[in-house]
């Protein structure tokens, strides 16, 4: 929900400087990513199979139509939520059946996400 949500922000606040979105895709009726107006840096992992909320085909479809920069990673062997390495976040996904401990995709998807922050946010 929070990647969602974070690309509404990016359709719906004004003073939203850059989004970053670690898997969501937010409702048409709630946010079109074709309406986007801050920046939008989002992260998938290749299979995450959340339909309709982690489309990832149509997100670059509608950002690239918005004109604004953006850019989309999907990181191989992932599932959804695979950023979330909390205990409970941990034991959550095994429930659901998504195995993949994958650091090395977490290191590289903290290393965009600081750098897309430093781009567009002021100190």
């Amino acid at each position: 929900m929070g990647g969602a949500l974070s690309i509404a922000s990016s359709v719906l606040l004004p003073d939203v400087d850059a989004v970053v979105a670690f898997y969501g895709v937010p409702p048409s009726e709630l946010a079109d990513p074709a309406k986007a107006k801050a920046p939008v840096q989002a992260h998938f992992g290749e299979l995450d199979s959340f339909v309709g909320f982690s489309d990832v085909t149509s997100l670059e479809e509608k950002l690239k139509a918005s004109g604004i920069p953006y850019e989309v990673h999907i990181y191989p062997g992932n599932a959804h939520a695979f950023m979330n390495r909390s205990q409970e976040g941990v034991k959550r996904r095994k429930d659901m059946g998504l195995t993949d401990e994958d650091e090395a995709s977490c290191q590289l998807a903290w290393s965009r996400f600081q750098s897309w922050m430093s781009r567009y946010l002021s100190a």
